[in-house]
Parts: structure tokens; C-alpha cells; sequence
């Protein structure tokens, strides 16, 4: 009965915080029955203090879940700015029925770690559509390949894909000219991609993302939606179908 409500007691004081009298749950007891309930409580704890731990890992379940539904309420209330905002490459399949955004830079180790699962899943489940956010977030470097990935995917969308591989599949210190180079091998205007890389409304889309990600509570890469789950950091395929099939189960 005591070990029932300690751990009630220990749950429930981290959000009666403001209430203290309430969350001891002793109002009703004189002075002295107060004392020796606490000594009580004491002795109880001293001798079994896995019931500290048992509160703990309730608690970091109910803030795990309490997270998630923020994740849930901030995804639907930025959805357009995040599944069609009209200037990311989408891929997949464009008429999925689950929608994964990743945000990735290109001098991400982990994004590049990351990316032959993304390809991956794409092959594997022929039903998901694919939004990919620039987000370099890495120096300066990162900003003038993102720039040039935004710049060939206006030019020309038809290639986007192919420089995207090229650019995430790169075992080097990724440079502005090393990206330029590689759009250029794949049939690009290297001039065109400087001129539209350098065109305001590239820098302007870039910081729509930072700002995008910064609500969205994104600090890292890569980082994904997945329908209306936010996954902060790198998952295998496995994880990232198992994501999908969440995802599709929650809205069917």
C-alpha cells in the first residue's frame, strides 16, 4: 500500500509543484500524524529504494509522452510550411500517403550515414512522398552547397536528385566548388548555378527553414517528420519503416 503511494505521490508532486500542500496528500492529518507518516515514509523508502526509481522512469514516461504530443500539435500547426512549401524538392513518391520530411545538411556526417536508409525506404515502400529541407547548419561551407542544391533544383529538377546523391554520397570536405563541379558533370551551367545561388530568394528560403526548424524545436541533422512524428537524429531503415507504418496506421 505505501510503495502504491509513494510512487503515486512521487508522479503526481512533479506537477502539483505549485501546489505542495496538496501534493503530499497529509492536509488532512494533525502534526503529529504528519510526523510519523514521514518517518514512516523514511524508513520505507531506505529500505527499498527501487521505488525512487520506479517514480523516475513514470515520470520520464509521462514527459516522453507529453513531448510527443507537443511534437503532434506542432507539426499540424506548421504542416504547409513543412509538406508543400512550394520550393522543396519533393521525391518518392509525390502522391503518398505518408509524407517524410528530412532535414539534412551536406557536410552532416550522420545525414550522410543516413542517406542509402532514406533510399532505402523509398524503394521499399513505393507509397511514401519525400521532402528534403536544406539546413546548413555547419559553417559557411554547408551554406554555399545548399545554396547550389536549391539553385540546380530551380534550374533544372529533373537532375536535383542526381546532384543530391552525388552531393550526399561525397567522401571529402564538401566546398562550394566541389558542388559546383559535381553539378556540372551531371549537364548543369556551372555560370547558372553561381547566378541563382547567389540570388537573394535562395538566401531567403534557407532562412524560411532555420526558422521552420527553430519552432519545430529541430537543432540538429538530420532530423525527420514523419507524418506527425518529429525524430530528432539518425535512424537505420528498419526504424524509419517502422516510423511509415505508424504513421499510416494513425490516419487510416
Amino acid at each position: 500500500m505505501i510503495r502504491r503511494y509513494l510512487i503515486a505521490a512521487a508522479t503526481a508532486a512533479a506537477t502539483l509543484a505549485a501546489a505542495p500542500a496538496q501534493a503530499d496528500g497529509l492536509t488532512d492529518m494533525t502534526e503529529a500524524e504528519r510526523e510519523a507518516f514521514r518517518t514512516e515514509v523514511r524508513a520505507y523508502l531506505l529500505e527499498n529504494p527501487e521505488v525512487i526509481f520506479e517514480a523516475i522512469q513514470i515520470l520520464e514516461q509521462r514527459r516522453m509522452e507529453a513531448a510527443a504530443m507537443a511534437d503532434v500539435e506542432l507539426v499540424r500547426a506548421n504542416q504547409e510550411a513543412l509538406f508543400n512549401d512550394g520550393y522543396s524538392f519533393v521525391g518518392g513518391n509525390p502522391e503518398g500517403d505518408v509524407t517524410i520530411v528530412e532535414f539534412l545538411d551536406y557536410r552532416c556526417g550522420y545525414c550522410k550515414r543516413a542517406h542509402p536508409h532514406v533510399q532505402e525506404l523509398l524503394k521499399r515502400d513505393t507509397n511514401v512522398r519525400y521532402v528534403i529541407k536544406e539546413f546548413p547548419i555547419l559553417g559557411p561551407e554547408s551554406i554555399s552547397a545548399a545554396r547550389v542544391a536549391m539553385a540546380a533544383l530551380e534550374l533544372d529538377p529533373a537532375k536535383y536528385a542526381a546532384l543530391h546523391d552525388e552531393l550526399m554520397t561525397y567522401k571529402g570536405n564538401m566546398t562550394e566548388q566541389v558542388a559546383l563541379r559535381m553539378a556540372g558533370t551531371l549537364g548543369y551551367d556551372i555560370g547558372a548555378i553561381k547566378e541563382a545561388a547567389a540570388d537573394p530568394s535562395i538566401e531567403e528560403k534557407i532562412a524560411l527553414n532555420y526558422q521552420l526548424a527553430e519552432t519545430l524545436g529541430i537543432n540538429g541533422t538530420p532530423s525527420f517528420i514523419v507524418g506527425t512524428e518529429i525524430i530528432r537524429g539518425y535512424l537505420p531503415v528498419e526504424d524509419l519503416l517502422g516510423a511509415v507504418q505508424d504513421a499510416r496506421s494513425a490516419t487510416n
